[in-house]
């Protein structure tokens, strides 16, 4: 039995409304141990024959058989086991990869028919030293002449060891010596093989050939049997897949082995990486503007940069602790009794009235007018060059002068006296001030703040009087003409001790808040009222004060003064707040981020604008997709021969397209890993890019993972797009597009 046989085959070809004939009603039978030469002039189909026998081309009408099987149901898997089974190719322009060394070109169409590179080092050295190439296995394709490359396309074929090997015009672009030396090397392996040739010059082969078959106008005019053969069985190849190691090998070795191909597409990728990345960030942006946007009713100081730090256990802070939080990266300053933060304090005279929040004089380093604080009473005003609203006569009528100051809780005397030395200008200021003074004032500040977040419940005559967290109707102030361990009380106590005297009667302050609980009994010495009052208290108007209870200030201080429970850290970098606030939890730290608890009167409107925007960042990345697919189809094109060739050579069309997968993968990867480099290199400030250091400033670990998969996606959306166009026609269709 033939092992192959056609009965009236014809192939047609279609070119939009025009069909052409490749060849006709052929009747023809190949056996085993044949040396067949077809020949005839250019056009007369003899090509197109080679092309259909050996499965590279499909057939239009007719039958053909492949060791009796029928192939006309062939689909193009079938065509790709048939050609894997039975198939060895050379080609007259050899096909070879340039970019290959001769040992690559043969080890590749092993590798790819599910040969181990571990298994194969031997047979590969012998067959190139078959063909007489020893000393150019590591020499690239590229380099050698026509000959020597019609050599390594035998050798490929001997090595696929398939009993079939067709050859289309194996000498073509050879000189004499050559094409003699090549037609005895096939005439010998045809003794166990079938061997067609397809040629325009017979007396080459005339001496080896077996059989001879001429055509013309597609039809065969002659089938001429010179040297009788003996059968031989036919062996088709038990080939496996290659494996997924040397898919992932050979993939690396396409990425990186033509160098212009691999920095083309390196360019493109990296620079669809950076616009994902950019309107990524634009979507991170938003929703961080969004969320610094907003209002809260408590704090004053609502910056996206404070984050609220006190301990677990409700204990003060130490000065280690302080210290340690301060060595914190990220951490910018501290601000201890951050209390401050959130009051509003009032500076006045008859003529002027400033009000703002409070701050640190360690916060401040210079003043536009003036000069720093030098004494324990004197501040500095801050506020917006431009507003007259806080300040309402000329600055000099302001420097040098004395004001009262007084806080929004309403419990500082009411003749607290501080001199304003300096003004700093700030434009941001525009509806408040901000009053800096030094560690004596705010000290005072925040006794006055505990007393107004603690109560203090007051035993008198084993009666309880309940405090609360806003105001009784009595108060506790500190004065200097209070004995410690005495206090001097207002007239109405007198009705809750006995004889209703309090004179010499005990009193217990019972202070309870939420970081400690302090009480002390002190010994009403005197009761004051209008005549005695400045003398007993040290201040002047009775008319200020109503219904308190004065006391030293150490017992003062020793209830309302115990050490620091909350701090307020600023960060260097809001971005990179849930790191740090992470760090601080890790040390047993409770935090409270501002920024979380910010109202936002716009939410609705602003997620409308979050949704409208991410339509635009799916639309932006299908547009970047298609623009990218169209470059890199272009630069890609220049690979079209190479994966025709693999498929000829035995690569069905899923591992072609992984092939190229993995290979347009280890691309985008490569540009990934660069960009990576190239934001740790804006980071560390080996090179300075606003736009890379702006993009980034908004992106945490996360977001790297999810922009790294949606490069991955379109990178695989490209490549099987790409693949889909390649792969879709049989493989002479795309070989002939490609050449």
């Amino acid at each position: 039995m033939s092992i192959i046989k056609l009965s009236n085959v014809s192939k047609f070809y279609y070119n939009k409304k025009t069909i052409s004939s490749g060849f006709t009603k052929i009747n023809v039978e190949f056996d085993m141990g044949e040396f067949v030469v077809i020949t005839g002039e250019s056009g007369s189909g003899k090509s197109t024959l080679l092309n259909v026998i050996s499965g590279l081309d499909s057939y239009e009408e007719g039958e053909m058989y492949i060791n009796g099987e029928e192939t006309s149901h062939y689909t193009e898997v079938d065509y790709e086991n048939y050609r894997r089974k039975y198939i060895g190719n050379i080609f007259q322009n050899f096909n070879l990869v340039n970019s290959y060394t001769v040992y690559e070109n043969i080890e590749l169409v092993l590798l790819l028919n599910g040969y181990k590179r571990r298994e194969i080092k031997n047979k590969i050295l012998d067959i190139i030293k078959t063909v007489g190439l020893t000393k150019y296995k590591n020499t690239k394709a590229s380099k050698l002449s026509g000959g020597q490359k019609q050599r390594v396309a035998i050798a490929r074929a001997l090595a696929k060891d398939t009993p079939i090997i067709v050859a289309d015009e194996p000498t073509g672009s050879l000189d004499v010596k050559s094409a003699r030396s090549i037609m005895k090397l096939l005439h010998d392996i045809s003794k166990e093989k079938l061997v067609v040739i397809v040629t325009h010059n017979y007396e080459q082969v005339e001496e080896y050939a077996t059989r001879k078959i001429s055509m013309h106008d597609g039809k065969i005019i002659e089938d001429k049997k010179i040297v009788k053969t003996e059968p031989v069985k036919a062996n088709p190849v038990q080939y496996k897949n290659i494996c997924n190691k040397d898919k992932v090998l050979l993939g690396f070795k396409n990425a990186f082995n033509i160098k212009t191909k691999f920095l083309l597409l390196l360019m493109v990728y990296l620079f669809l990486t950076i616009l994902v990345f950019s309107e990524y960030t634009s979507l991170q942006k938003i929703d961080y503007d969004n969320d610094s946007n907003g209002y809260n009713y408590y704090f004053q100081d609502v910056s996206n940069n404070r984050v609220i730090v006190n301990k677990k256990d409700r204990s003060s802070f130490t000065r280690d602790d302080i210290d340690n939080i301060g060595k914190l990266e990220n951490v910018d300053y501290l601000v201890e009794n951050d209390i401050l933060l959130d009051i509003q304090v009032a500076v006045y005279d008859n003529e002027n009235y400033i009000h703002g929040s409070v701050s640190s004089l360690n916060n401040l380093k210079n003043v536009d007018v003036g000069s720093m604080p030098s004494n324990e009473h004197e501040i500095v005003i801050s506020a917006s060059q431009n507003s007259s609203y806080l300040i309402f006569s000329d600055k000099d009528d302001i420097i040098g002068k004395e004001f009262y100051l007084q806080n929004d809780s309403g419990g500082f005397p009411i003749d607290y006296k501080v001199k304003i030395v300096g003004i700093k200008y700030d434009d941001s200021l525009l509806y408040s001030a901000k009053i800096y003074a030094n560690d004596a004032i705010l000290n005072d500040l925040m006794k006055i703040e505990n007393l107004f977040y603690s109560t203090t419940d007051l035993k008198v005559n084993n009666q309880i009087f309940k405090g609360d967290k806003s105001r009784l109707y009595y108060d506790i102030m500190p004065s200097e003409r209070v004995a410690s361990g005495k206090a001097v009380a207002f007239q109405d106590l007198n009705l809750y001790c006995k004889d209703y005297t309090c004179t010499g009667t005990d009193i217990t302050l019972n202070v309870n808040n939420i970081y400690y609980e302090e009480s002390a009994t002190l010994k009403v010495s005197k009761i004051y009222n209008k005549d005695n009052f400045k003398e007993l208290t040290g201040y002047d108007d009775i008319n200020d004060f109503y219904n308190v209870i004065f006391i030293s200030t150490k017992d003062y201080d020793r209830l309302y003064s115990k050490g620091t429970y909350q701090i307020s850290v600023y960060l260097e970098d809001a971005k990179n707040a849930n790191t740090t606030i992470k760090k601080l939890n890790d040390l047993s730290y409770e935090t409270f981020y501002v920024k979380d608890a910010l109202a936002d009167p716009i939410s609705n409107f602003m997620d409308i604008i979050r949704l409208l925007r991410s339509i635009v960042f799916v639309i932006a990345t299908i547009i970047l997709f298609f623009i990218s697919y169209f470059v890199i189809k272009i630069i890609l094109k220049s690979r079209n021969i190479y994966f025709s060739t693999i498929r000829i050579l035995g690569a069905t069309k899923k591992i072609s397209k992984q092939l190229l997968n993995i290979e347009l993968l280890i691309d985008i990867n490569v540009a990934y890993v660069l960009f990576l480099l190239l934001v740790l290199a804006v980071k560390i400030n080996i090179i300075n890019i606003a736009y890379i250091s702006d993009m980034v400033s908004f992106l945490k670990i996360s977001d790297y993972v999810i922009v790294y998969f949606i490069l991955m996606i379109m990178s695989l959306l490209i490549s099987n797009r790409y693949s889909h166009k390649l792969f879709k026609d049989s493989v002479m269709n795309t070989f002939r597009e490609d050449v």
